[in-house]
């Protein structure tokens, strides 16, 4: 599952040797922290996303449900902080690339 927020930009999936836990990985440093900030967080200079952390299941969708419950924007694109530009840019490659499947 991607997971993209306007501060960070995480793939979610399973943990395949723990199934109470789910692999958070990120690309960017500190994107996971900024999400769950108590993660412990590990790189792997190998692996597709770099940074990566194992929490519990139940821990990830409390926050993931809080950072829905407190969205304060009505416009996603416009909520990325203007100090992120390549975070910024990047998220409106992707727009534009899924809204081409709309068409």
């Amino acid at each position: 599952m991607w997971i993209v927020l306007n501060k960070s930009f995480l793939s979610i999936v399973k943990n395949r040797n723990n199934e109470n836990q789910l692999l958070i990985r990120a690309r960017v440093k500190g994107d996971i922290e900024k999400v769950f900030e108590d993660a412990n967080v590990f790189e792997d200079e190998k692996a597709d996303y770099k940074y990566r952390s194992y929490i519990n299941r139940e821990i990830v969708a409390n926050v993931i449900s809080n950072e829905l419950l407190n969205i304060d924007y009505d416009n996603f694109k416009n909520s990325v902080s203007k100090d992120e530009f390549d975070r910024a840019k990047a998220y409106i490659n992707v727009w534009s690339s899924l809204n081409k499947l709309q068409k």
